[in-house]
């Protein structure tokens, strides 16, 4: 019993996820399929890169994901196949799965065999006639190499990471916004870990936030402060707020940090 998971920019007002679950058990029936998320922000490839690294590392060895936010759809953008980590990911050419291949010695595969699509590919619902049966004949236990050749030359988008702008101060940005509006930057505990002991000045857009609290409880209701998010990374969260909402910032808001080392 194959276990495969969604992750896509499809939402769940249309019947495009429901469709590919279906494609998925037309063809591997025992399959189980998983939704990681479907609200993905709409043409925003760097935001699913971002889920899926976070949630792969919690599925068993040979589990398949397939990854579909594809905004060049039916261009020349390659369908590939990515095993990484002992585990398979299907999805676009375009940078979605760049944070997958950090995990070391990925083999990427462009998918060219035909036999395992649809029947009728359209151009414009990959998801249903590419990915989707690609990854329940995954499952299935088809051969990787039975779907394409190597390649070397997939497109690896290089996470944004912050860049030093001062004696004391980063530039970066917003990563994500998750459902509550809490905003995920991309400032690391791992390289910012000065944060936890000293002074801080961080620059929510133009709003700035100088508390660190363990828990989002510890603030008071409507108050913006800095938290180290499950995923390791910092983020501005409100109690009982959105963060996103009182400061008007979006994914790839501009984020500044100051650190006072001799405070």
């Amino acid at each position: 019993m194959a276990i495969i998971t969604l992750t896509t920019d499809f939402g769940e007002a249309d019947h495009f996820v429901g469709v590919m679950k279906g494609v998925i058990l037309g063809i591997a029936p025992r399959a189980r399929i998983v939704d990681l998320t479907h609200p993905i922000t709409p043409f925003e490839p760097r935001e699913a890169a971002f889920v899926i690294a976070q949630a792969y590392r919690y599925f068993p060895r040979k589990t398949v994901h397939v990854v579909v936010v594809d905004p060049g759809v039916g261009s020349a953008r390659r369908p590939i196949l990515v095993e990484a980590g002992g585990q398979y990911f299907v999805g676009p050419d375009n940078g979605v799965l760049s944070l997958v291949y950090a995990s070391g010695n990925p083999k990427v595969r462009r998918i060219s065999n035909s036999k395992y699509f649809l029947q009728s590919v359209s151009q414009t619902f990959h998801g249903r006639d590419v990915f989707a049966p690609i990854a329940a004949h995954l499952a299935r236990g088809v051969s990787p190499g039975l779907l394409g050749k190597p390649v070397e030359d997939y497109l690896r988008t290089q996470p944004e990471k912050p860049v030093r702008n001062g004696k004391r101060s980063w530039a970066g940005s917003v990563l994500k916004v998750d459902r509550f509006g809490n905003l995920i930057t991309n400032f690391h505990i791992d390289e910012f870990d000065a944060v936890l002991d000293r002074p801080f000045l961080m620059l929510a857009g133009v709003r700035p936030v100088e508390k660190l609290a363990t828990h989002y409880a510890e603030a008071e209701p409507g108050e913006p402060v800095l938290i180290v998010g499950s995923s390791g990374y910092f983020e501005v969260c409100v109690n009982q707020g959105s963060a996103a909402k009182l400061l008007g910032c979006v994914i790839g808001t501009p984020m500044e940090l100051t650190i006072y080392w001799n405070a």
